[in-house]
């Protein structure tokens, strides 16, 4: 059994969880995806024009991400639809704040080197902790001069001469796909550009490289996609080289889509009361893990449609476990788990492993939490192992200074009455106005359909009777 990080103190304030009195009824619309908005604003600090980002997302991840590149010499602009990012140049040093942000503490490295100056990287407790390593490592084999005392962990110091040589390299990015995205995103901006190779087990979230690669594209950058060869001359399924040319970048506008993910507490409304959501603005095409989100729902017993209207999910009264490989999309695996603990039977998921170097070891708080409510979580060496059984009412729910654990939190509060979760405010990291937009869903806010601004675009949730 792992252990994970020390809880929230036992003084920390407390959100009650609200629990659901009948199927919930209601359809949102969501703020914009912390994951693209991350990677369009990289994009347009090293970009060739100025570039506008529609509906970006603003909470701690992202604004810690538009600070470090305003640090390095960016120009971040409020515009009518969202943000209007002009590059500047980077000629001089600076002190990065990377926070907790697994994207800001891997995307901004890549960059650093870019400028001209020492670039020094500090952040929470956590961020210590988490690997980044393997990018350190790449980028000296690539040229980058590197102080980290050798930690090869945050606080490291960049020390930037306003180029890199770039070429060929290769790492193990089992531990994130961020640490294959934070080099590609930068990598055309290198000298003779950049190959990635990866060496290892498979990397895990391989959409989120897909998203990478996308808005590269997009961006006028030309990107080549291998897959590794097996023995017999096959193709795998998962690509292991990744080749970014040297060349210019003109985003223009990035149109952010909703954040699919910050969508699974709320579709889990619908399974867990027999309720009915709907998703305003669900795109019909993404690289976000729309059919994972859908596919997983529906083994479980929601039933899906996606109209013209967004992705309706409708609850049917039946909660079936399931036994699912997440490494594609393991940050579904709080909320899911949540749904598991309140199943009819058993599930297992597996290839999530490297969730023990999340925001805090999910695995281990995911099944210290439940359990102490009285449920039965046991941690696999690669997953979880979920039998359900009937949940303490009253329960003290912590959230070890994780988003995830406060929205999995919110969903086992729909059906376990008087669950109260300490520090809920470090939702603010990914959807800072959660509690807001969950109570009034449940009908425990301001009137139904009244708009409110929880990224500074239009968000809403309107009851249905």
């Amino acid at each position: 059994m792992h252990q994970a990080a020390e809880p929230d103190g036992a003084d920390a304030s407390t959100w009650p969880a609200p629990a659901a009195n009948g199927p919930v009824r209601a359809r949102l619309r969501l703020p914009g995806s912390k994951s693209m908005t991350n990677r369009a604003l990289i994009l347009a600090a090293i970009a060739d024009a100025p570039t506008e980002i529609a509906n970006p997302l603003r909470a701690r991840d992202t604004l810690l991400m538009a600070s470090a590149l305003c640090a390095l010499g960016a120009s971040i602009q409020d515009a009518p639809d969202g943000w209007s990012v002009a590059p500047g140049p980077m000629d001089h040093g600076a002190q990065v704040d990377v926070g907790n942000a697994g994207t800001v503490m891997r995307f901004v490295p890549p960059v650093a080197p870019l400028a001209t100056g020492d670039v020094a990287l500090h952040g929470d407790p956590r961020a210590a902790q988490r690997p980044v390593q393997p990018l350190i490592a790449a980028l000296r084999t690539l040229g980058a001069d590197i102080d980290d005392g050798g930690r090869g962990a945050i606080p490291f110091t960049v020390r930037g001469t306003g180029h890199l040589g770039g070429g060929p390299v290769t790492l193990d990015a089992s531990a994130s796909s961020q640490l294959v995205s934070g080099l590609l995103l930068a990598g055309s901006r290198y000298d003779k550009g950049l190959e990635v190779r990866h060496h290892g087990p498979p990397v895990p979230s391989a959409p989120h490289i897909a998203m990478t690669v996308g808005m590269l594209r997009d961006a006028g950058a030309e990107v080549e996609v291998e897959e590794q060869g097996s023995a017999t001359g096959q193709l795998r399924p998962r690509p292991d080289t990744w080749r970014v040319y040297p060349g210019p970048l003109r985003p223009g506008t990035v149109r952010v889509e909703p954040d699919l993910v910050n969508s699974a507490p709320f579709l889990a409304a619908a399974l867990v009361t027999a309720g009915t959501v709907t998703i305003a603005e669900w795109p019909a095409r993404t690289t976000q893990p729309a059919s994972h989100i859908v596919d997983l729902l529906t083994r479980m017993g929601a039933t899906c449609a996606l109209t013209g209207d967004g992705l309706t999910v409708t609850g049917t009264g039946t909660i079936s476990g399931v036994t699912a490989d997440l490494r594609d999309s393991s940050e579904l695996a709080p909320v899911l788990t949540a749904v598991a603990a309140l199943a009819s039977s058993p599930s297992v998921f597996t290839g999530i492993g490297h969730m023990r170097t999340h925001e805090t070891d999910r695995l281990a708080a995911l099944a210290t939490q439940i359990n102490a409510l009285g449920g039965d979580v046991t941690e696999l060496p690669d997953g979880l192992e979920i039998r359900p059984r009937p949940l303490a009412a009253d329960g003290l729910f912590a959230s070890y200074d994780d988003h995830r654990m406060v929205m999995a939190a919110a969903v086992l509060g729909l059906a376990v009455p008087g669950i109260r979760v300490q520090n809920a405010a470090t939702v603010a990291k990914t959807f800072p106005d959660f509690t807001a937009m969950w109570g009034k869903m449940l009908g425990r806010a301001p009137e139904a359909g009244q708009d409110f601004q929880p990224n500074g675009a239009a968000a809403d949730v309107e009851e249905r009777n």
